[in-house]
């Protein structure tokens, strides 16, 4: 086979439009080795030089929605080396956004053509996508120019309550975690605070080492800080507006937070106090909107976009909740709360459907229990359902508000 031939087979290969194409066909070439072999090229018909081009054009060719232009176009730093011993490749990338969990899928698919196990290995270097973070006195006061240890705060949102956005905010954490991330967790509801018990750390107290700042508490990895650590929970939290607002300015600004990729803040349901509070006075990056599909969720849903566009944050997507139920004995998938909700709203607001949840009973138990999913089987279906939104949101943040963006046009000057 021709290098030309070769080339051509791994530009079809990669010229995928969804990642979905990517898994089913990653699917097909595990499942039949008739495929593998039609796609792999003999060793001795590539040399070493050879091999690293053909990554590369593959790499370039890959094209999904948080790879519009390929992989290489996002990628700022990349290392190919062949293990001859072992029949190995090893691929090494630094990239701006998580995207561990779907580059494997592209290993896989590489492993087939290339007939050696390819292993891409993803480094993180993600920046703040604001000009000013949380947890540091400016550097340039004049500028209001900061290097704090909080990158990016990604507040996640909905417009009424019991669609889940806790329980999705804390698999989210986890699932930026599994994919390499740095991250925390504020639970910014202060009048029903449920962040606690969903990471099964109650009864525990934060701690403090300057008698200044608190120390937030750490759950299987993720930095997290409520008012459900600093008030018993059985205790009524009757506070007024300005007084809630001025405990959750509190709770993010004395917390002394270790230095985090991603902070996400659980936001109480509506449109009230603490939102135009967070808003207006924190350096939030973007939002999302978690939903149901039923249409009182969604109309709801539609304030939540309308307020965040006011204060001028950018809405990066929406995550539909209890989207399907797949029953346990036949498989038969049943669209209890409505169909394609989700969908059809971010079509009609020009934002991205970043993904769709089961209604799964695991998923209930598991919040209930305090413990997670994606921690205890990273590789399970409902740990790939949070990876792949996580992956999305972590894409959409550096595509849409980062300058470094590959979508932002460069200015040439004559």
């Amino acid at each position: 086979m021709s290098n030309q031939k070769f080339s051509q087979k791994l530009a079809n290969i990669f010229s995928k439009k969804t990642t979905e194409k990517v898994e089913k066909s990653t699917r097909t070439m595990d499942n039949s080795s008739s495929n593998a072999s039609s796609n792999s090229l003999p060793e001795a018909l590539i040399s070493a030089s050879d091999t690293k081009q053909f990554i590369k054009e593959s790499l370039n060719n890959y094209i999904t929605d948080n790879f519009p232009q390929g992989v290489l176009a996002v990628c700022k730093k990349l290392s190919i080396s062949e293990k001859t011993a072992n029949h190995e490749i090893h691929i090494e990338l630094t990239m701006q956004f998580v995207c561990q969990g779907e580059l494997d899928l592209v290993a896989k698919t590489l492993s087939s053509a290339l007939a050696s196990k390819v292993i891409i290995k993803v480094n993180l270097a993600i920046k703040a996508v604001r000009q000013f973070t949380l947890g540091k006195e400016p550097v340039n006061p004049v500028q209001n120019n900061t290097q704090g240890k909080v990158a990016n705060i990604i507040a996640i949102a909905s417009g009424k309550g019991g669609v889940g956005k806790s329980t999705t905010t804390v698999n989210l954490a986890y699932a930026l975690m599994s994919e390499g991330a740095r991250v925390g967790v504020l639970d910014a509801d202060i009048y029903g605070p449920s962040i606690p018990s969903m990471l099964g750390i109650k009864n525990e107290k934060p701690g403090t080492k300057d008698g200044k700042l608190m120390t937030p508490l750490n759950a299987k990895g993720l930095s997290a800080m409520s008012i459900g650590f600093l008030v018993d929970e059985a205790d009524a939290t009757v506070w007024r507006g300005p007084m809630a607002s001025s405990a959750f300015n509190q709770l993010l600004n004395e917390t002394d937070w270790p230095e985090l990729d991603y902070l996400l803040i659980d936001m109480p349901p509506g449109t009230g106090d603490i939102q135009l509070t967070l808003a207006q006075k924190v350096p939030v990056a973007a939002a999302v909107i978690v939903t149901t599909p039923q249409d009182i969720a969604l109309i709801d849903a539609v304030k939540g976009i309308a307020m965040f566009d006011k204060v001028k944050v950018p809405v990066l997507g929406i995550v539909e909740n209890m989207s399907y139920h797949i029953c346990e004995n036949c498989g038969h998938q049943s669209h209890i709360f409505g169909e394609s909700g989700g969908k059809h709203m971010a079509e009609d607001y020009e934002t991205h459907l970043l993904g769709q949840l089961p209604l799964d009973i695991s998923i209930r138990l598991d919040a209930d229990l305090g413990e997670s999913e994606i921690i205890e089987n990273s590789a399970g279906e409902i740990a790939n359902h949070y990876r792949k939104i996580a992956r999305n949101i972590s894409a959409q943040l550096f595509l849409q508000c980062d300058t470094a963006s590959s979508l932002n046009a460069d200015v040439v000057r004559k």
